[in-house]
């Protein structure tokens, strides 16, 4: 061999030599890759949902496994089961896609899956969750709600998440026009649980063995850290455009735009610029809620996508419309599917493209069998710049907003099916530039990774909050607060430490059986993450289906309604697991009457309180709070139970924020960084990186994007 050939081979042989360990760097690819898993199971999820809106039946089937299961579950007689991917499309396309697929004119099958509690198994390559799920569905003049609890169990197979068992335990269910009472009329069983109030806050548990080598580079394991911290910034920009739409808060939404933004509304038009996109605000209506006004836009089963570069970003979901003018008594359901672009700007996420594109609205008295209305096209000032582009136009409620990638299972594309088109599937605007990250260290990366697994164990409290507040079991839901914790009750006060909060709630026996269910959907987060990924602040969605025996009367506690709140919640990281630091709320922003008045619909004021009998005060009872409500101020003047006047519904309850606006700084009219009970307590604040402060330490500022 020649002397070149000789030194090439050998400078070949050493390049293909296996690189010295490094078992930290092993590690942290390990911990990227489990934290990935947690986010595939939750898109897998959200897929389903996604795919069920527009009856594609068999692409949901085709999220199971090949031995998978969907088990329909009603806990009073045999449960009926599905086994297999074209046996679970077939009872799916039965039950709720009229024996047809496709989006069907007239149909619908909108699913809304949320509220999550995901936990990863300890080798990382099955999953077990539990989810919350209200469906609105009904074909050829008829139409239905019902609602229960997913029990599901994953599996990943060939590095690639499938469903391996959909355990369904439906829990209410009737027609539109009488509304729905308990599934089976009676007392309804709880459903299984899959964790307990000391490991529902560890989403991904310690991992068993020694770490595989790590395939990956620290660069190409900090650009996988980045998308999951991307995310988690665009999912919170799209859960505050939720919010500030609720309140009407033009301003702020439309600070939230690209300068060259543009708007899309399916079958209107398309707007063009900031000072445009304020325009079709207010085509919408007035900024500010009036009395009696209803104008929640909740966004549910969410899937988010950072492109290559990490300048670019799209989400796609369903949001639900629950939308009012009490004073006129008139009422509205909507369901819309938004497909949304974002840009990355000097480090600051804004909207670029929002495209919306309706799929039902209906009067709140006749339901979408019997009713569905086309908003018309706005004019004169408010009217869109132009029609919409030639790709998106379609008949009524044929669009299919383009999914984002493939379906995570088969890889292929999906397309809808029948007379209905995609949309939505080119920009609006021009290319975002790529950009090109600084490299950082290991430990560095570590630090970023942890922001994210904050986000995750901040989802998972919540959701197990919620579940075991429904089920009546107040040793699981005191047992998530950290142990110097505090957590409020409503008309009393707060109870400060883990201690104290179980001894005020924890007597009797859990129940076997409910007759009726307050559900506590906790949804739609925004969260403010530490630094080092220790602590978080919430402002998250209470979504609150009621259900009971009968469809219920007004003033019922139990029956077919839907009320509403704002949970004011702090997380911390405490010996390895998630827990609620604070517990804060407010509630009710709608508090609704009959079913067949139109739910809040038809609500009036309250009479006012008669001068001569003495106010209820609410104490504890024998076991008083560490803090009353009434020592707390203006930031409980119209709480339940507070100092002030008490405000219901249709009177608009004040929501606080705890945040300003992510991209103007803008600052809210009701804003309170700070803990409610820390004005007078603040020994109970935490700094930004999750630890106690001392009294006299300022409140800590963070910053959502």
């Amino acid at each position: 061999m020649r002397p070149f050939a000789l030194i090439c081979a050998l400078i070949g042989l050493l390049f293909s030599l296996p690189a010295q360990a490094d078992p930290a760097l092993d590690n942290f690819a390990r911990d990227v890759e489990r934290t990935e898993s947690l986010r595939a199971v939750r898109a897998l999820q959200n897929s389903y949902a996604q795919y069920a809106q527009f009856g594609l039946w068999t692409e949901v089937g085709a999220l199971f496994s090949a031995e998978g299961r969907l088990v329909f579950d009603g806990q009073v007689k045999e449960a009926l089961t599905a086994s297999g991917p074209a046996a679970i499309a077939s009872f799916l396309r039965t039950r709720y896609g009229g024996g047809r697929d496709g989006q069907v004119a007239g149909g619908l099958s909108a699913m809304m899956i949320d509220s999550p509690v995901i936990s990863l198994s300890a080798d990382g390559e099955t999953a077990k969750a539990r989810w919350q799920a209200i469906i609105f569905h009904g074909h050829d003049g008829k139409a239905r709600i019902e609602g229960g609890v997913f029990v599901n169990d994953y599996v990943r197979e060939g590095g690639v998440w499938k469903i391996a068992t959909a355990h369904y335990y439906p829990q209410f269910d009737g027609p539109y026009e009488e509304g729905w009472v308990n599934w089976g009329g009676g007392d309804l069983p709880v459903p299984p649980y899959h964790f307990d109030q000391d490991n529902a806050g560890i989403p991904i548990p310690p991992p068993t063995g020694a770490a595989a080598p790590a395939r990956a580079t620290l660069a190409a394991l900090q650009a996988r850290t980045d998308r999951l911290n991307e995310e988690d910034r665009i999912r919170n920009l799209q859960s505050m455009y939720g919010f500030y739409a609720d309140r009407k808060m033009w301003d702020d939404v439309a600070d939230l735009f690209a300068k060259d933004a543009a708007v899309e509304v399916g079958r209107q038009g398309v707007w063009r610029g900031k000072a445009r996109v304020r325009r079709w605000l207010e085509s919408i209506g007035a900024a500010g809620l009036s009395h009696g006004q209803l104008n929640d836009r909740v966004q549910f089963n969410v899937i988010v996508t950072i492109a290559p570069g990490g300048n670019e970003a799209s989400a796609r979901g369903l949001e639900l419309g629950m939308l009012g003018e009490a004073d006129q008594e008139k009422g509205w359901w909507e369901i819309a599917t938004f497909h949304n672009r974002f840009v990355r700007e000097n480090g600051v996420w804004k909207i670029r493209e929002m495209r919306r594109f309706p799929q039902m609205k209906t009067d709140i008295f006749l339901g979408w069998g019997k009713s569905r209305i086309t908003d018309p096209v706005p004019g004169g000032a408010n009217a869109p710049d132009g029609p919409v582009p030639q790709d998106d136009v379609t008949g009524p409620r044929t669009a299919v907003p383009a999914f984002l990638g493939v379906h995570p299972v088969t890889g292929k594309a999906v397309v809808p099916r029948g007379s209905a088109k995609t949309v939505a599937a080119l920009p609006l605007t021009g290319a975002i530039a790529a950009r090109k990250a600084a490299p950082v260290t290991l430990d560095e990366a570590k630090r970023r990774l942890a922001r994210s697994a904050a986000y995750d164990g901040s989802v998972n409290v919540s959701s197990a909050y919620g579940f075991f507040l429904d089920d009546g079991n107040p040793a699981g839901f005191g047992g998530l607060i950290a142990e110097k914790g505090f957590k409020v009750t409503p008309f009393a006060g707060y109870y400060i430490g883990r201690e104290r909060v179980l001894a005020a709630r924890t007597a009797g026996k859990v129940p076997e059986k409910r007759p009726g269910i307050s559900y506590h959907w906790l949804v739609q987060p925004v969260f403010l993450i530490s630094d080092d990924g220790r602590s978080v602040t919430g402002h998250v969605r209470l979504f609150q289906p009621r259900t009971g025996k009968t469809v219920g009367e007004a003033g019922a506690f139990f029956g077919a309604s839907f009320w509403g709140g704002i949970y004011y919640n702090e997380y911390v990281l405490e010996k390895g697991v998630w827990r609620l630091w604070n517990l804060s709320l407010d509630e009710p922003f709608i508090k609704p009457v009959a079913w067949k008045d139109g739910l809040w619909a038809k609500a009036k004021d309250p009479p006012p309180p008669d001068p001569n009998v003495p106010a209820r005060v609410y104490s504890g009872g024998n076991f008083p709070p560490d803090i009353p409500l009434k020592s707390l101020g203006k930031r409980a003047e119209h709480y339940w139970g507070g100092t002030g006047d008490t405000w219901d519904w249709p009177m608009i309850l004040p929501m606080w924020f705890e945040y300003t606006n992510p991209v103007s700084g803008r600052v809210p009219p009701l804003y309170h960084p700070d803990c409610i009970p820390c004005a007078v307590r603040p020994e109970l604040r935490l700094d930004r990186n999750g630890y106690q402060q001392p009294p006299d330490a300022p409140a800590a500022n963070r910053s959502p994007n």
